[in-house]
């Protein structure tokens, strides 16, 4: 298995560099972390007393990565969690915060295991994620990554300034769609037939 360390350096490779797009509610992004992240923690690089898109911009891969691991990997306690789940739910974590869990917790409910959906990891969502390997060992983490995907999808259904984070401009699958599927087996992506009648309500 990969280390927490190989998978937040796969995370911070896949988020990019800076990005401000005005339909991201995370704001100025760099690396994946938001600026919002980095005023809450109190990074202020440049030392002038305040949080802005210039530390946002200043931010460096090492600093995210640390970030990623300390604060959405090992404060979340997602190590808790059976290690199928790692790279996924902290990616996930990364990418839509406490809703990775939420994600999780509403997939073990469906499974008969009982456990709050409440977005926090604690003894008993740590618990019941281990009984459901134990009783679905080669299905956990796709169950997890086709829940995430279907996650981003009704996000885009609901708001749809998000829609091209799913679609791409010429109607293939957007990049929240490709970025759940890197946790799912081959076998359950969906086609590009199956995406685009997913999103044709759209329009």
């Amino acid at each position: 298995m990969q280390t927490v360390e190989d998978i937040a350096a796969e995370i911070v490779a896949r988020e990019g560099g800076y990005v401000n797009d005005p339909d991201d509610p995370g704001g100025a992004t760099n690396h994946g972390v938001t600026i919002h992240t980095m005023r809450r923690l109190g990074v202020d690089l440049d030392g002038d007393g305040d949080v802005d898109t210039a530390d946002v911009r200043a931010l460096t891969r090492d600093r995210a990565t640390d970030i990623f691991i300390e604060h959405y990997f090992r404060r979340p306690r997602i190590d808790t969690l059976p290690e199928v789940l790692h790279a996924s739910v902290f990616d996930m974590q990364v990418n839509a915060g406490a809703n990775a869990v939420k994600i999780l917790q509403r997939l073990l409910g469906r499974m008969g295991q009982k456990v709050t959906v409440d977005g926090k990891i604690g003894p008993q969502t740590a618990a019941a994620a281990r009984a459901a390997l134990a009783e679905a060992p080669g299905h956990l983490a796709d169950a997890y990554g086709i829940a995430r995907r279907n996650w981003y999808y009704a996000l885009a259904d609901r708001r749809p300034s998000s829609r091209k984070y799913a679609r791409r401009r010429d109607g293939g699958k957007g990049g929240w769609i490709v970025r759940a599927e890197e946790f799912i087996s081959p076998r359950y992506h969906l086609s590009e037939a199956e995406h685009r009648a997913r999103v044709a309500a759209w329009g």
